[in-house]
């Protein structure tokens, strides 16, 4: 009598670490331990889908490390054109957008970022520089009045070392980002390196260390960064919270073509107060008879609660995003 057929023993499990993304660079990361130990790690596939702020699942792989999952996302900060997909962070609490005085900022691209953040869910917050300006801060700070009334955070700074004034708004910024992880963004010349390395003075030795620990010193920097801030770490439920920027690249443009052009009126806040007051359900607030929205733009015989740049920010934006998909 033959023997009964054994079941083969089941594979040993697998131990897998958790961890934080805390950079990454073409096919490589670099992943934070919860005890703050840092290793180079490679993405399972061909497609790197990872992002700083990524929480991750991984295990040794020889010297280095292998992400075998990546966690849930609470959120992504991303921005799309016609060629190609840039993810910015994932599982942020603020978005602080960076501009300055002067040279004078584009309230398009202003829009814009703040478009992605509220499709994302994301609490922006607008920080101004370069109020030592007297003349062209008072100009860009009346500028950014809609945003204001719309319930924005928008903050006065100054991070000139030449121009130093009696308070430089720094200490107020960093109060609206205690114990949160913050995506600092910003264009050309708005101070973001400038920012970055007041808060966190070993920036740059930090940098240094993770293009060598990741490109072999092949490049200077990496894409995207995390850096820990003592100065934001605040107390919570818990006992403590750990304040923390990520760094980012600049950009020039900011496409948005993952968001449905019928979608945008609710990412821009002064438009959505309206949009539930219009005739037509279908409504695209940019000629239609009844519509609410149109009803509150501003104009020679009534001042309106909805400014007529926000407005032609929204229709070319509405044109745009609806051009991208025939």
């Amino acid at each position: 009598m033959s023997k009964p057929k054994q079941r083969p023993p089941a594979p040993l499990a697998v131990d897998l670490a958790p961890g934080l993304v805390v950079a990454t660079y073409g096919r490589h990361c670099l992943v934070e331990t919860p005890e703050g130990r840092r290793l180079i790690c490679h993405p399972r596939g061909k497609k790197n889908q990872v992002v700083v702020g990524d929480q991750v699942l991984w295990q040794i792989a020889g010297d280095e490390g292998s992400i075998e999952k990546l966690q849930d996302r609470r959120n992504l900060f991303y921005r799309q054109d016609e060629i190609r997909t840039k993810s910015f962070a994932a599982n942020l609490d603020r978005v602080l957008i960076l501009i300055a005085a002067d040279p004078e900022y584009s309230e398009s691209q202003l829009s814009r970022a703040l478009v992605a953040a509220e499709a994302e869910r994301i609490n922006p917050v607008i920080a101004l520089n370069k109020s030592d300006l007297t003349q062209a801060f008072a100009q860009a700070w009346e500028r950014l009045s809609p945003y204001r009334a719309m319930g924005y955070s928008v903050m006065p700074i100054s991070l000139s070392p030449r121009s130093p004034v009696a308070d430089d708004g720094v200490a107020a910024l960093c109060a609206q980002l205690q114990g949160l992880t913050t995506l600092v963004l910003g264009p050309s010349g708005s101070g973001k390196s400038t920012l970055i390395n007041r808060l966190v003075p070993d920036a740059q030795v930090e940098t240094g260390e993770i293009s060598l620990a990741l490109n072999s010193g092949k490049h200077t920097t990496t894409s995207t960064r995390w850096y820990w801030v003592p100065a934001l770490d605040a107390l919570n439920e818990t006992g403590s919270g750990r304040g923390a920027l990520i760094d980012s690249p600049g950009f020039q443009e900011f496409g948005l073509h993952h968001i449905e052009p019928t979608r945008l009126a609710d990412c821009m806040p002064d438009l959505r107060a309206h949009v539930g007051g219009c005739k037509f359900y279908n409504c695209t607030h940019l000629h239609e008879p009844g519509c609410a929205v149109l009803a509150q733009v501003e104009n020679e015989k009534h001042e309106g609660t909805i400014s007529i740049r926000r407005h032609r920010i929204y229709a070319q934006l509405f044109e745009e995003l609806s051009q991208q998909r025939w």
